[in-house]
């Protein structure tokens, strides 16, 4: 979904500081009773005496003064330390924030009309209603996004310590909300040992706000307008796409080992299309947060490649994250790479599913451009029919699945997601189906792609000739790739093969799209998991080879000729470049494709036999083994 974007100024969020800085100094709010809990802990515990009258109807008034909270933390030092300091800064601020992206929503709605009419004479009847139904909404909304923010500008790396207290919602309007949300954040950071845990804590509550308002969304009729928004505050990077919660990690360093294109031998389409993909995503435009690509069909948002040991995927991740690293560097962008592996599985319940959650979120942040891996994803993700795999497994299944192609996937055009396999029939079917390309990585298969591999590894400490073959020239891209492509006019596999023959010797070869039709319909009579799913990988590909196109390298030498240009130009230089959609690509990628489905039903049923003819060849040895003990009169002693 293309948001609206609304930038805010600075001069929007400065007529809102004095109100948030007196906020943060020093309020008052009624907050029900504890039910009954003295305000004094038992000698010995952290207990409070709890009565046995019922108290459930009492409120009471705080005080609430969360700067001196704050520096108390240090109470020896008389000034607030940086972190301290910053803490400070940081809640003034979300709360300026928050109520400058309520005026954002009251503009959008009646509620700025009607708090006119309320100033001039008070609302009655169903208009009061609607003014109050929609000043509990502006309360909402200024409420998440101050909590968004401190969540997004926390830093913090410890845990915190103890349980987060649960929070205290008050919505008849937004001041309001922000005295109860100041009292439980006073509650939560006072007693820190120290700064680290302040911030864990802080950050701890602002994430339990967001789930208790998300918890509470339903009970607003207003909220759709917000939802539908795009906001973004370049002074703090900070972005709110309406209803999601991004939570910004601090981004450490990328440590890795980077390939070049010409240390890539074989693999030529799964290499020239990771090219093409490196170029896709630094045509994504920040501010619209979207991908020409994505508009205009073609952009590869998830792909599996799947090969032997040893053909070449770790190199070719390592190639794909150093041409997007230097054309990220180029243009000043901010790159994240991730690969999520086994050593992410963890046998408490629900763990696993929220580090593959949190790897997705990285990776998909709107604010870099991001490549995730998931490398042997045959033994991260397990088959859902697979009763041996670990509840982890079955967690990162359902997340990857909900997350690569759900109802709620946005996708931007800023990321892209990578399966490797050796295995790639063990991968659930519906996950798999969720890969929108498919990469044979076989490594070198012709003599001169291994003359060349040789010569690359030996390296250059010594003097033996070449001989007659010219060095990685059967790497030329281009060439290479267009052989490959022309391989697939005609299926390999054979159960494949059977179906396209059977239609040509009928038809004839198909160059219509009733013909095409009738050639998938013969697919799915031999494969039964070749569903519609199926149908839309294969025109996303070919929509893809239609987007094809070589874009220049001049546009990627300096950041001006295309990367830093606005949507609307990139969107026009890429149309321009766009070819036809041709039957013989039509062809192509539905062979390319079914092949691979029929090669991993047939590794799948070829897999199983092995098993059940293995079985059998142990109960007959077994059998045997037993026959001769009975008959020397051992099997029972």
């Amino acid at each position: 979904m293309d948001i609206g974007l609304t930038t805010l100024r600075e001069e929007d969020i400065a007529k809102h500081l004095s109100m948030a800085q007196s906020m943060i100094e020093r309020t008052s709010v009624t907050i029900p009773d504890e039910d009954g809990r003295s305000s004094t802990e038992i000698a010995g515990t952290r207990r409070r005496f709890v009565s046995t009258v019922s108290t459930g109807g009492l409120k009471r008034s705080a005080d609430v003064r969360v700067v001196q909270t704050i520096a108390a933390i240090s109470p020896d030092d008389q000034m607030m330390s940086i972190a301290q300091h910053g803490l400070t800064f940081r809640l003034r601020r979300a709360l300026a924030v928050g109520y400058a992206v309520r005026d954002v929503f009251a503009r959008q709605t009646e509620l700025e009309s009607l708090n006119q009419q309320n100033k001039s004479s008070p609302l009655t009847g169903d208009t009061a209603t609607r003014f109050h139904k929609l000043l509990g909404t502006g309360a909402f909304v200024s409420l998440f996004t101050a909590a968004s923010y401190l969540l997004q500008n926390i830093e913090a790396d410890a845990q915190p310590v103890g349980e987060t207290p649960d929070p205290i919602f008050d919505f008849d309007t937004a001041p309001e909300a922000y005295k109860a949300f100041l009292y439980g954040l006073a509650q939560s950071i006072e007693g820190s040992p120290d700064d680290e845990q302040m911030l864990a804590r802080a950050k701890a509550f602002a994430r339990a706000t967001l789930e208790g308002l998300m918890a509470r969304r339903a009970r607003f009729e207003h909220l759709s307008v917000f939802e539908e928004t795009h906001i973004r505050l370049d002074g703090d990077d900070f972005t709110l796409n309406g209803f999601d919660i991004e939570e910004r990690s601090r981004r450490k360093p990328l440590v890795m080992t980077f390939k070049k294109p010409n240390e890539v031998i074989g693999n030529h389409i799964a290499k020239y299309q990771s090219m093409k993909l490196a170029k896709m995503l630094m045509a994504y435009d920040f501010d619209r947060q979207l991908n020409p690509f994505v508009e205009l069909g073609g952009f590869l948002f998830t792909f599996i490649g799947d090969g032997y040991p040893g053909t070449g995927k770790t190199t070719l991740i390592q190639m794909i994250a150093g041409i997007m690293k230097d054309y990220c560097d180029t243009a000043g962008y901010a790159f994240h790479y991730e690969n999520f592996g086994v050593d992410q599985i963890s046998s408490y319940q629900g763990k696993s599913g929220q580090n593959c959650k949190q790897f997705i979120t990285n990776v998909m942040d709107t604010r870099v451009i991001g490549f995730g891996t998931v490398d042997d994803i045959d033994q991260v993700a397990a088959k859902r029919s697979d009763d041996r795999s670990s509840a982890g497994q079955q967690e990162i299944t359902a997340v990857l699945m909900e997350s690569f192609s759900g109802a709620n996937t946005v996708v931007r055009g800023n990321c892209s997601f990578g399966m490797f396999s050796n295995y790639p029939e063990n991968v659930d079917d519906a996950l798999r189906q969720r890969a929108g390309a498919r990469w044979v990585v076989n490594g070198p298969q012709t003599a001169d792609d291994y003359i060349d591999i040789f010569a690359l590894l030996a390296g250059k400490n010594h003097d033996i000739p070449v001989g007659d073959h010219e060095l990685y020239a059967a790497q030329k891209i281009e060439e290479a790739v267009a052989t490959v492509y022309e391989e697939h006019n005609r299926p390999h596999e054979e159960g494949l093969a059977k179906v396209f023959d059977r239609l040509t010797s009928e038809i004839g070869k198909p160059d219509t799209l009733a013909e095409i039709g009738r050639y998938l319909h013969g697919i799915k009579e031999a494969e039964p998991r070749f569903t519609g799913r199926a149908i839309k990988n294969i025109t996303d590909a070919v929509k893809m080879r239609a987007m094809d196109i070589e874009l220049p390298d001049e546009w990627f030498e300096t950041p001006e000729v295309f990367m830093h240009q606005p949507y609307d130009t990139k969107l026009a230089m890429v149309s321009e470049l766009r070819g036809p959609i041709t039957i013989d690509m039509m062809i192509q990628e539905i062979n390319r494709y079914a092949d691979s489905e029929f090669r991993y039903t047939d590794k799948s049923d070829a897999t199983a036999v092995e098993r059940i003819v293995r079985d059998q060849r142990v109960r007959e040895r077994a059998a045997g083994e037993i026959a001769d003990l009975k008959g020397k009169g051992l099997w029972n002693a």
